[in-house]
Parts: structure tokens; C-alpha cells; sequence
């Protein structure tokens, strides 16, 4: 099993980050979110390795953030880079963050302040496409602006008209409360979904049939630890009427293809 989108965050920050996104955003977390409370949860999960995605919220953090990630480049905790919007020399450091090993990037639009259709978001997109790095977006409504979705699904529309990125995943199942949009606007088309937050929350019957018409290789396992449970998320991924060779692909063998590029 691999799990596509987990956050941790530096021992020093750690409780008084989870404490914050907590009462902010309502929600209770299933780990301490440091390294040793998601190692602790993907081993019970049965998870081998789980993807660290870091959120730049603002340009200033890009040394932290990476000084940070380094520690976990390969085995049971794999990290990406994370750049802001507002990065002057986003090129110089998307080719840093390529050159030092990371397999991709995290944006986060709503924490970032910047709506996914901006120029800054398609140029930072472009170029990480020409690095051929992964790029992992947060999509749909997020607790900490529920009435100013940044990302919307006819936002990313616009992103794949004009820049066509080659390895684009969309969390939450491309829009997080959007699904009727996503169907409509996303499904069938050359990006990537993952399970993120949404596993255990939407009609299993709509997931099923959003993944089947989009096509389960383009489908990654993830939960969003520590906001989403690792052990939880395996159970429902294998309570859903899949097949076996589809539940494989959902569980690892896409993740392990898509990194491996």
C-alpha cells in the first residue's frame, strides 16, 4: 500500500500546528502529526510507504520547508517539495527541488491565497511539467475558506485547455464537495485523482462509478493523514465493489508507476 497524501510537520511545531488546523478547520486528527505518529499509523495500516506532501504558505518558508523534507527521501516516508505562488524565481527553484532528488510538488491554493486558474499557479505548472515533476494540487472547498473555494473544478478545466500538465493529481477526488462538477467537467480526462479526505465521507456508489469512468489507473490511495485515518481508509478502499487487479492498481501499483517516471 502506498498513501498518496499525508502531512507531517517538524517536532519543534508540531502540536501547536495540529492544535491550530484543529479548532480552525473542525476537525479532530487521527495522529500527533509528527514522523513517529504516522509511522506508528501506516504500520497498523499496512501501509509501506507514505507520501509527504509540505505546504508553502508563504515564500519564506521554502528553505525550512526543505531543510525539513531532505530527512525523508526514500523507504517508509517520501517527501515532495513545496514552492508558493508569490516565488519570484519559482524556475530556480523548481529546478533546485528537481535536482535534489524530490519526485514532485504541492500547491495548495487555498492555503496559498491564489485561485488555481492565476497566471503564477499555470507558469509554476508548466515548468514543473517540462521538470517532470509530479504535481499534487488540493482541489474543491477546504475548511479554512468554505465560501472562497480556490480551486474549482472549471478552474482546473481552464489549467488543462492551456497548459496540459503531463502528471497532475488532483486531491479529494478532483473537488472536494464538487463531485456532480468533477463528473462533469473532470472524469475521462489525462489527470490524476486521489482518495484523499473524501474516502470514507462520500456515497460509495457515486466514488465507484467517478473512478471506473475516469479509469482506475489514473486513481492514487491516499488519505490525508493525520486528517483522514490510515487504517480506516484501507478498510473502506477494500469494502468497495472493486476487483482485485482494480483495488491493486488504486493501492500501489499506480503510486509506485507515477514515481517511478
Amino acid at each position: 500500500m502506498i498513501d498518496f497524501h499525508t502531512h507531517i510537520f517538524p517536532e519543534r511545531i508540531a502540536d501547536s500546528t495540529i492544535a491550530h488546523l484543529s479548532n480552525v478547520c473542525h476537525m479532530a486528527p487521527f495522529t500527533n502529526g509528527k514522523e513517529e505518529g504516522i509511522l506508528s499509523s501506516a504500520r497498523e495500516a499496512g501501509i509501506k510507504c507514505s507520501v509527504l506532501l509540505p505546504v508553502a504558505t508563504a515564500p519564506k518558508q521554502f528553505d525550512s520547508i526543505h531543510r525539513f523534507a531532505l530527512q525523508f527521501m526514500e523507504g517508509e516516508l517520501l517527501s515532495f517539495g513545496g514552492i508558493h505562488p508569490d516565488c519570484d524565481d519559482y524556475k530556480e527553484k523548481l529546478q533546485w527541488i528537481k535536482a535534489n532528488g524530490f519526485k514532485g510538488i504541492k500547491l495548495h491554493p487555498d492555503y496559498q491565497n491564489t485561485y488555481f486558474n492565476d497566471i503564477k499557479y499555470k507558469r509554476i505548472i508548466s515548468c514543473a511539467t517540462e521538470l517532470d515533476l509530479i504535481v499534487v494540487t488540493h482541489a474543491g472547498v477546504d475548511p479554512i475558506s468554505p465560501d472562497d473555494v480556490h480551486c474549482t473544478p472549471k478552474m482546473i478545466e481552464e489549467v488543462l485547455d492551456e497548459v496540459s500538465p503531463k502528471n497532475l493529481v488532483l486531491a479529494h477526488m478532483g473537488g472536494n464537495l464538487m463531485f456532480d462538477e468533477v463528473e462533469a467537467r473532470l472524469v475521462g480526462r489525462d489527470v490524476y485523482f486521489d482518495t484523499s479526505y473524501v474516502l470514507d465521507k462520500r456515497n460509495p456508489w457515486q466514488l465507484t462509478r467517478m473512478m471506473r469512468n475516469h479509469g482506475i489507473d489514473k486513481i492514487l490511495f491516499a488519505t490525508d493523514s493525520p486528517w483522514g485515518g490510515q487504517k480506516e481508509f484501507v478498510e473502506v478502499l477494500y469494502s468497495l465493489p472493486f476487483t482485485k487487479e482494480e483495488r491493486e492498481k488504486i493501492a500501489y501499483k499506480n503510486a509506485y508507476m507515477l514515481l517511478k517516471k
